[in-house]
């Protein structure tokens, strides 16, 4: 049974995970620190939510990518909806693009999946208290850059044309749209989203449509 202290007061948590056994793997870590208590588990955003209001969590660790809405999107949704559950991402990506957003919709933490189980404990304690954390090495993403750091930053690394075929991913448009938009071969389309695939390592064309998306939101308003 968990108890808590006056330094380590009872921190309640709602684990966000499609995968049951990585959800296994965290709640196993955290149940072995008495202060901490997972009191809900879900495997997708709307069941997050719905959970929210009986659960009652003091914390939401949530994976980003699930099925539905990700896991950026669950935490705009707990800022508008629930703005005194804290969110805390819990994610293999390391990526500028995903760590930037989720912090700027409101997430008070980004830990990543590897590291040691101390430090995810250490990061709930300090969002538990109004702080915030990032995993070693993700400080770099939130320094004040230029404006748009992190669509410039992509827009270096991909071609013109790859960006063009991004921005209408993000819009759901299909090959044969985009290869009419710009004037080109659905085959010539199909090569750009490999293109893009390998070079932001993304598997799988779902997951590069929900980067088009994640990505189509941090460019720079006209």
């Amino acid at each position: 049974m968990n108890t808590s202290s006056p330094h380590h007061p009872s921190i309640r948590v709602l684990l966000v995970d499609d995968h049951p056994l990585v959800r296994d793997g965290v709640r196993m870590r955290l149940e072995a620190t008495p202060h901490i208590r997972v009191v809900a588990e879900a495997g997708c955003a709307n069941e997050a939510l719905a959970l929210a209001g009986e659960a009652a969590p003091d914390i939401v660790i949530t994976d980003i990518r699930m099925p539905g809405a990700s896991g950026i999107q669950l935490t705009a949704a707990f800022r508008e909806r629930h703005p005194l559950i804290r969110v805390l991402v819990l994610s293999m990506h390391q990526e500028e693009e995903y760590v930037r957003r989720a912090m700027m919709l409101g997430a008070s933490g980004y830990v990543l999946k590897d590291a040691p189980a101390q430090q995810l404990v250490q990061a709930i304690e300090l969002v538990h208290a109004g702080r915030s954390f990032l995993s070693p090495g993700l400080e770099q993403w939130l320094q004040p850059p230029a404006d748009n750091a992190s669509a410039q930053r992509t827009n270096r690394t991909l071609t013109p044309r790859e960006t063009t075929v991004l921005q209408l991913l993000a819009q759901g448009r299909s090959n044969k749209e985009i290869a009419e938009l710009m004037g080109s071969s659905i085959r010539t389309v199909e090569t750009h989203r490999l293109h893009l695939r390998r070079k932001l390592r993304i598997d799988g064309r779902a997951a590069l449509v929900k980067y088009a998306v994640d990505y189509a939101d941090l460019q720079p308003q006209a």
